[in-house]
């Protein structure tokens, strides 16, 4: 069977990122997935092994973190509202899928690690969701786990040096264990939306990791 490829640009920006996308290509024939993309293409070389620093101070790896379905967002506490939004969102989801039978792990990556401490990271956390990782770590580490996702993130210069903002990409990506990562939403996906896709995703997964 002839193999087709489609690939699709999208955006996600805050600040001054302007025309920075995302490419993402997939191989379509044979997707076990394809039913559940709802129009919107994921797949191909996202994601990646990572070392951080989770919100209780403890070092972890990707395979501990991403043992069960997930939803990953990189994003800083500092963040006056397109993160809080976001994270809240995605907070949203995990319970609706929670409701369903599904269980999903939301996280949180900091791309701000001067500021978010564990202890900062386990007080936004902790307020958002009570199921929710916070990761941080040192500049290099964060630096490696967003290259794996792809995302982009930038200290915006000048200003007052303890109140700066950060610009940052705001996809969320979902991964599924043992199969890593299977697609990413916008942030104008809603919650239920977010959920439906989800749970489409989970159920179809090579070994249903529904918790039902």
């Amino acid at each position: 069977m002839t193999k087709t490829y489609a690939a699709v640009a999208a955006a996600a920006v805050v600040g001054l990122l302007g025309g920075t996308a995302l490419y993402i290509f997939l191989q379509t024939d044979g997707d076990a997935f394809a039913q559940c993309r709802g129009g919107q293409i994921g797949g191909g070389d996202i994601g990646g092994p990572f070392t951080l620093v989770d919100d209780t101070g403890a070092t972890v790896t990707d395979a501990d973190v991403l043992a069960k379905p997930a939803l990953i967002y990189f994003g800083y506490t500092f963040c006056p509202d397109v993160c809080p939004i976001d994270v809240a969102r995605n907070a949203e989801a995990v319970d609706i899928l929670e409701e369903q039978g599904f269980d999903v792990t939301p996280v949180f990556i900091s791309v701000d690690p001067e500021r978010d401490t564990p202890e900062v990271l386990a007080e936004f956390t902790d307020y958002l969701h009570p199921n929710m990782v916070g990761l941080t770590g040192s500049a290099d580490q964060v630096r490696v786990a967003s290259q794996a996702y792809k995302t982009f993130y930038r200290k915006q210069d000048g200003g007052d040096p303890e109140f700066y903002l950060v610009d940052h990409s705001t996809f969320t990506y979902l991964t599924l264990p043992g199969v890593g990562f299977v697609d990413f939403f916008r942030r104008e996906d809603t919650a239920v939306q977010m959920a439906e896709r989800v749970a489409c995703f989970v159920s179809n997964a090579p070994t249903s990791q529904a918790s039902r």
